[in-house]
């Protein structure tokens, strides 16, 4: 039980802080790969430029998974994986380097990071306030097999089985 209500504390400390859309201002950041940026922080919102790899371009906030940015292209919204805050490295981004960002490892192997934390700065972390109440929330939202059967009847989904991929290797 003690496990359960930690896992649950620490999943609502990171969805708060996610959807808080704390960000340093002014910070630079170098493009990854090429994206859109869009008129809203969402997938389907309409595209206003393009970036190229190795763009710059200065971070204005942050609202969950995505960054608002300006740019010589223009001003609006990339995904936060997109782009690397701080000065471009010499050579601009590699493979190598997208890779370590959207696994969360920084090629020691170790995972240094995870999704639910990327973006946020150490001092964002230092200012993390528990509250009961919103973990209580959170843990309100909890289901059990039988409800998941029932929606999923509810809206006539169907259970398709997937092969067990194994272990990678």
């Amino acid at each position: 039980m003690n496990a359960k209500i930690n896992l649950t504390t620490a999943i609502f400390f990171l969805s708060a802080f996610l959807f808080s859309g704390i960000l340093h201002a002014a910070e630079s950041g170098t493009v990854l790969k090429v994206d859109d940026i869009r008129a809203g922080p969402f997938r389907d919102a309409k595209s206003v430029a393009t970036l190229a790899v190795g763009d710059t371009v200065k971070v204005i906030k942050q609202d969950n998974g995505w960054l608002q940015v300006s740019s010589a292209k223009g001003k609006g919204w990339v995904r936060l994986l997109s782009i690397r805050r701080g000065d471009a490295r010499k050579g601009g981004a590699d493979a190598k380097g997208v890779l370590a960002l959207t696994s969360g490892r920084a090629g020691t192997g170790k995972v240094v990071a995870t999704t639910g934390i990327r973006g946020l700065t150490a001092e964002e972390l230092k200012q993390a306030q528990f509250n009961e109440e919103e973990v209580k929330l959170a843990e309100s939202y909890a289901s059990n097999k039988a409800a998941a059967v029932k929606f999923a009847a509810q809206g006539k989904l169907v259970a398709r089985p997937v092969d067990y991929l194994g272990a990678a290797k």
